[in-house]
């Protein structure tokens, strides 16, 4: 009887933590889906202007990308492409999963968040970046990072 009372206990925790209605502000269905380089880092070709982008929970790098069981590749494939904001070389650990929040695709009917620390050479704080791997939308450069260039080997 406890182990049911616990059961259930755990049930209600959980599911009081899903917010029926998702408060992510820039998901976007109708973002083309992500090219890949030679490098198999994703290809970004904007910069974003708006500060809270990746930096709020409200405004995550949505990096969905066909399938979401391989979470990890993608979040890399997106890090990747990144350099610190004079080129610098970023290194990147996966600190936690946050922010519950109801969607449609995940078997759960919920997904989470994933927060990123950033870190270069020269930087005084790491950078936390939110990451979900769940919905769409474009993907841009976050305020503060460039683009990493890739040097091509002459034969």
């Amino acid at each position: 009887m406890k182990k049911l009372i616990l059961f259930f206990t755990v049930i209600l925790f959980f599911a009081s933590c899903i917010s029926s209605r998702s408060t992510i502000k820039n998901i976007d269905d109708n973002a083309p889906l992500p090219q890949l380089s030679k490098n198999n880092t994703f290809v970004i070709t904007e910069y974003s202007k708006d500060k809270k982008y990746g930096y709020d929970k409200d405004y995550p790098i949505n990096i969905f990308y066909y399938s979401t069981r391989n979470e990890t590749i993608n979040q890399e494939r997106f890090l990747n492409a990144l350099a610190g904001p004079k080129g610098e070389k970023l290194s990147f650990t996966k600190r936690e999963s946050c922010c519950p929040f109801p969607t449609k695709r995940s078997e759960m009917g919920a997904g989470f968040l994933d927060v990123y620390e950033v870190k270069w050479d020269g930087q005084k704080k790491p950078v936390l970046l939110y990451m979900n791997i769940y919905e769409k939308g474009a993907l841009k450069v976050p305020v503060g990072f460039s683009l990493k260039i890739i040097k091509s080997i002459m034969p």
